[in-house]
C-alpha cells in the first residue's frame, strides 16, 4: 500500500519482475501477496487512526517525531530499489518522462483547483495542495500489478517522482499554496532532502552492501513500513482530532475527489500518448495515488499552528488504498488485447 503498502513498494510488486509471468507457483504467491497488502494494510492504517483519535491526548505531543516515521517509511522504500530499476528507466525515458510529467501536472493543479472549488479553508486547502504536490506513492506498484499493468513502468515514475520531490514539491507548494500562507520553500526543501532523500540513499546503499540479509528480510519489510504509516496517521489524527468531527466530511469529498480526478486524467494522458493498455493503467495509479506521508509530514512540520493542515494527507493515506483496490480489481477484469 504508501503509502505501501502505500510510501513502501511490498515484495508482492518485486515478485512479478523476478519470477516472470510464465511461473504458475510463483505467480498465484504473488497474486496472493499482493491481494494481502492492499486489503490488510489499509485496515491496519485505519487502525492507526482510531487510536490518534481516540487517545488523541496523549498521541499529539508525539508530533515532532513525525519526520522520522516518514524516514523510516523511505528507507525501506529505497532498500527495495535495485540496479535494474534505475536501467529500466534509462530503456524507456521519454514515457517515464510522461507519467512524472503528469504526476507533478495534473495533481497539484487539481489539488488547487479543488480547494477553489470547494473553499476550503486555508488549512485545510494547503494540506490538499501538499498532497497534490507530492511524488507518487508505491502503493501504485502494487495495484499496478494486481490491475495486469505494466509494473516496471509504475516502479520506474515512481523511483523519479520520488528522486525529483526535494526540487519540485517546495516549488509548486509555494507556487499554488503561497497565496493561502507563508511557504518557505528554501525549509521544505531541506526537510524534503532529510526526510525523503537521504533515507531513499541511505536504504540503497544498505541493499547494495547487505543484499542477501535484505533479500531474506524482504517479506517483512512490507509490515514494518505500513506499521511506520499508521504511526504517522495516528500522530497526524490525534493533532487535528478537535476539528476531525467538523471538518472531516469536507476533507473526505476534497480528497476523493482528487483521487478521482489523478486516476482518470493519468489514464487519459497515456491514451492520448498512444501507449499501451498495461502502460495506461500504470500510469493511471501513478498519477492518481499520492505519497501522502510526505504531505501529511510536511503540513505538521511547517505548519504547526494548522493542525488540520495535516489532515487531508493521513485521509488520503487510506483512501487512495481503498480506490486502487477497486479499480485494479475493475482493470483485471478487462482483457488486454494489445
Amino acid at each position: 500500500m504508501e503509502d505501501e503498502h502505500p510510501d513502501t513498494r511490498t515484495s508482492a510488486a518485486k515478485e512479478i519482475g523476478q519470477t516472470g509471468p510464465h511461473d504458475p507457483v510463483a505467480q498465484r504467491r504473488t497474486e496472493r501477496n499482493a491481494r494481502i497488502a492492499v486489503t490488510i494494510f489499509p485496515l491496519l492504517v485505519i487502525a492507526g487512526g482510531v487510536i490518534g483519535f481516540l487517545g488523541s491526548d496523549s498521541i499529539s505531543a508525539l508530533a515532532p517525531t513525525i519526520p522520522w516515521g516518514l524516514g523510516v517509511i523511505m528507507f525501506f522504500m529505497g532498500v527495495t530499489l535495485t540496479l535494474p530499476d534505475f536501467a529500466r528507466i534509462a530503456k524507456r525515458p521519454w514515457v517515464v518522462a510522461l507519467g512524472t510529467g503528469s504526476q507533478f501536472i495534473v495533481m497539484p493543479v487539481a489539488g488547487w483547483a479543488i480547494a477553489q472549488l470547494l473553499g476550503l479553508p486555508p488549512a485545510l486547502a494547503i494540506g490538499v495542495i501538499l498532497v497534490g504536490c507530492a511524488p507518487g506513492g508505491t502503493a501504485s506498484n502494487v495495484v499496478t500489478y494486481l490491475a495486469k499493468g505494466d509494473v516496471a513502468l509504475s516502479v520506474s515514475v515512481t523511483t523519479v517522482s520520488t528522486l525529483l520531490a526535494p526540487l519540485l514539491t517546495p516549488v509548486l507548494t509555494l507556487w499554488l499554496a503561497g497565496s493561502y500562507m507563508d511557504v518557505s520553500a528554501g525549509a521544505m526543501m531541506l526537510s524534503i532532502v532529510q526526510t525523503v532523500l537521504v533515507p531513499v540513499i541511505a536504504g540503497v546503499v544498505v541493499r547494495a552492501l547487505f543484499s542477501r540479509l535484505i533479500d531474506l528480510l524482504g517479506p517483512v519489510l512490507p509490515w514494518l513500513s505500513t506499521i511506520a504509516i499508521a504511526y504517522v496517521v495516528a500522530v497526524v489524527v490525534a493533532g487535528s482530532a478537535g476539528s476531525l468531527m467538523t471538518a472531516g466530511a469536507l476533507v473526505f469529498v476534497a480528497v476523493i475527489l482528487h483521487n478521482g480526478v489523478g486516476l482518470t486524467l493519468g489514464y487519459v494522458a497515456a491514451r492520448l500518448a498512444g501507449l499501451r493498455t498495461a502502460e495506461r493503467r500504470a500510469l493511471s495509479f501513478e498519477v492518481g495515488l499520492q505519497n501522502s506521508g510526505l504531505a501529511s509530514s510536511l503540513a505538521a512540520t511547517h505548519f504547526p499552528s494548522e493542525p488540520t493542515a495535516a489532515l487531508p494527507g493521513a485521509v488520503f493515506s487510506v483512501w487512495h488504498n481503498v480506490s486502487g483496490a477497486i479499480l485494479a480489481a475493475l482493470y483485471a477484469r478487462r482483457p488486454i488485447t494489445d
